[in-house]
């Protein structure tokens, strides 16, 4: 059990017990802000009146607190419309919703247009976060809903339809069909849950891809990557895992500057596509791609396999339907798995959860999932550097019960997933909170303790040195790595890095066989 302050157990028993009636479950969403969508709705329709929003008005509070500011310039232009104020015959989905359908506006979030990218390419998961049926003619008042994961809650987030705009152009997220909405108000629903459009500003696709799944995101990188990165990648998205990348900007004064192949630093693309395919009838050699795209919607590689490329022509007409080839500049492109590995230099990949995959998919994780607090003076204790107090931080007993079946390993061994995330930092960006340095350590618990409960005191940790612990402490949202050890007990041991900061974090572990994490 963790140690943590009596007031904190209360708080999660009550969330415990909602959680045995099914709240905060994907078919029974937590309430944002305790509005209901549906009551919401029905009281506009018979009032005759269109929604507004009075938890995330209209105004440049919901904009943001310094870039997006009341004193900013880049606000006093700015006027909220309506779809119908826009333009003519506003959908909220036009012909279904595609990759094509978001476009990066002037808002530093292409961490998170990359994650809806990825999310179009599996309707269960977008209809999920994306509920069908909303419409601007049916019934329509003014009002909207999105579903998203929530630190283990789904919630319903409820938005009106009041959009920011400059003469009468869309200021952030667009569609590239100009009467097509569905991305917009996501994305407002999104800033809402994060407190303002300018929360946020600046992430990775990692965050966004968990926050619209649940998932557990493995980071790579290129210049590490393990050898079958391709296979993993290929069967990744077989498994419908959500997937984005990066270049590294060495200097952040070229963050977002073009490459002379067409690539931009520093920001992030989906992975939508790998596959294989022959070269030509003459040839056996086959190639394997990778199908990208960038949020901005335009600017595309020019290098081997781009649109119109050369490479093209050594490949059949049967292949290039089969790959659904299109060459159009929408920000979609190929490019082969060498030149991939070659010039991304970060690979994400989200790794869903039970719920999320259908039933007939043949892996599934098993997912456990604690939450905890680090208390000042109390369970605050810091990394393992700070031997006086590491002790004092909350402690999370693991059993893993079962070994894989892996035919090509003899090693009698566990494979896991652990994943610790800071909770509410982005949201309080604005009160000056910054994302903590973040990590954990994992112990291995002798024979005579096991099913001993017991919080491990300072001279364990002195005469014990950790079984596995996280490559390094960092600060983002999330902390993630997989590992393999023989089955048995274990304790977790999350901490910031140094000693006496206050913040709640979420631990989840995801193990291929039976696990127990309390």
């Amino acid at each position: 059990m963790p140690y943590t302050p009596s007031g904190f157990f209360c708080d999660r028993l009550i969330r415990e017990r909602e959680r045995k009636d099914g709240e905060g479950s994907v078919n029974k969403p937590l309430r944002f802000s305790g509005q209901d969508f549906n009551a919401l709705k029905q009281d506009c329709l018979k009032k005759k009146v269109l929604f507004e929003d009075d938890t995330f008005p209209a105004n440049v509070e919901s904009l943001g607190y310094k870039e997006l500011g009341p004193k900013s310039n880049k606000v006093k232009n700015i006027v909220w419309k309506r779809p119908k104020d826009i333009c003519d015959n506003p959908q909220f989905i036009v012909g279904g919703a595609s990759r094509t359908d978001i476009c990066q506006g002037d808002l530093g979030d292409c961490w998170l247009l990359a994650a809806i990218a990825c999310l179009t390419l599996n309707d269960k998961l977008l209809y999920r976060v994306v509920p069908q049926e909303q419409s601007f003619s049916d019934n329509y008042a003014g009002i909207f809903h999105f579903q998203f994961w929530r630190y283990g809650d789904w919630v319903d987030v409820v938005v009106d339809d009041r959009i920011p705009t400059i003469n009468n152009q869309l200021v952030f997220t667009k569609s590239a069909e100009r009467n097509e909405f569905w991305s917009v108000l996501l994305e407002k629903a999104y800033a809402k849950l994060h407190g303002s459009y300018e929360a946020l500003k600046g992430g990775n696709t990692a965050e966004g891809m968990e926050d619209f799944t649940g998932g557990v995101t493995e980071f790579y990188e290129m210049k590490e990557a393990p050898k079958d990165l391709y296979k993993i990648m290929k069967k990744a998205l077989e498994r419908g895992s959500l997937m984005g990348c990066s270049i590294d900007a060495l200097v952040p004064a070229r963050l977002e500057t073009r490459t002379t192949t067409g690539l931009v630093k520093g920001h992030a693309y989906s992975v939508t596509a790998v596959e294989e395919c022959k070269q030509s009838a003459q040839k056996e050699s086959k190639v394997r791609l990778v199908r990208l795209r960038n949020p901005w919607g335009q600017v595309e590689w020019n290098g081997p396999w781009s649109d119109n490329s050369k490479e093209w022509a050594t490949i059949s007409k049967e292949e290039k339907e089969n790959l659904h080839l299109q060459n159009a500049e929408d920000g979609e492109f190929w490019m082969s798995f060498a030149d991939f590995t070659k010039n991304y230099t970060k690979l994400e990949i989200c790794n869903l959860t039970p719920d999320a995959l259908d039933d007939d998919k043949l892996h599934k994780w098993t997912v456990s999932v604690n939450e905890g607090r680090w208390v000042k003076g109390c369970s605050a204790g810091g990394c393992r550097n700070y031997t006086d107090t590491f002790w004092t931080n909350p402690q999370y007993r693991l059993r893993l019960l079962e070994e894989d079946d892996d035919p090509d390993n003899s090693e009698v061994a566990c494979s896991f997933v652990v994943a610790l995330m800071q909770k509410n930092r982005r949201k309080e960006r604005k009160l000056g909170a910054n994302l903590f340095t973040i990590g954990f350590s994992i112990y291995e618990v002798p024979k005579e303790m096991h099913g001993n409960k017991q919080h491990m005191q300072k001279e364990f940790f002195l005469l014990n040195s950790t079984k596995a612990r996280c490559k390094a402490y960092i600060n983002l949202r999330e902390v993630t790595q997989r590992f393999r050890l023989s089955p048995g007990e274990y304790v977790i041991v999350p901490s910031t890095y140094e000693p006496h900061q206050e913040g709640e974090f979420l631990l989840r572990v995801f193990s291929e066989k039976k696990n127990i994490s309390e």
